[in-house]
């Protein structure tokens, strides 16, 4: 699909002499554009969602179910940015429909509502979530090499 693509933008064939010039400089900002973002976009959604242990046999409601298997990454200037607002993982999954940059207002209602009905509301630093990535890969890479191993 991706050599599709890159031969559809860049084949030096069939375009004429000014038409090959956009081409080249088109593929020279979009493939190292998606080469950072892919990345980027991984951390993000991931550092959020990896690390939050949740199991089928607890059978919870809806609320406790989206509180319980997402966290929030501490709020900055750095960390809005940086994340496009989605460092609010728990209020993006109680309302997907609301603007991300409206996320900290709610962030204190839904801190409370968690509270009142003891749920664990988990806010960490960025470091430590780009951390617990690196552990629950780390993890699952022993599990599956054990798995492949022991067979």
């Amino acid at each position: 699909m991706l050599s599709q693509v890159f031969q559809g933008l860049c084949k030096p064939s069939d375009v004429d002499a000014t038409e090959k010039p956009q081409r080249v400089l088109t593929c020279s900002f979009y493939f190292p554009k998606r080469f950072l973002e892919s990345p980027w976009f991984t951390c993000i959604t991931q550092m959020s969602h990896i690390p939050m242990k949740m199991s089928i046999e607890e059978n919870r409601d809806w609320l406790s179910t989206q509180v319980l298997a997402t966290c929030n990454v501490e709020q900055s200037f750095f960390n809005d940015w940086f994340t496009g607002h989605l460092n609010f993982q728990i209020e993006h999954h109680l309302f997907p429909t609301m603007p991300r940059h409206n996320y900290h207002k709610v962030a204190p209602l839904v801190r409370s509502l968690c509270a009142k009905h003891g749920l664990q509301y988990v806010n960490k630093p960025m470091l430590t979530a780009f951390g617990d990535i690196v552990r629950a890969l780390k993890k699952s890479g022993a599990l599956w090499k054990d798995a492949y191993y022991e067979t």
